[in-house]
């Protein structure tokens, strides 16, 4: 049987999204999904600048050298 809303996800299924989307490109389905999820959820949106400050953050940290001048 077919989900009824097949484009429905809850805001546990939209974090392992986002989380997947780290490591992966994500299927057209699944992108649809999250960005419809992102568009109607107050928090969602909120964990997603989380996501991409750490991001920034650990790639800062993989080019710091103890040799540059602080």
């Amino acid at each position: 049987m077919k989900p009824l809303y097949p484009l429905r996800r809850t805001c546990k299924q939209a974090v392992a999204l986002m989380i997947a989307r780290e490591d992966r490109e994500l299927p057209r389905l699944e992108r649809w999904a999250l960005r419809l999820h992102l568009a109607v959820c107050k928090a969602c949106p909120n964990f997603e600048r989380q996501l991409l400050t750490m991001r920034q953050a650990m790639g800062a940290w993989r080019h710091y050298s103890d040799d540059e001048p602080r």
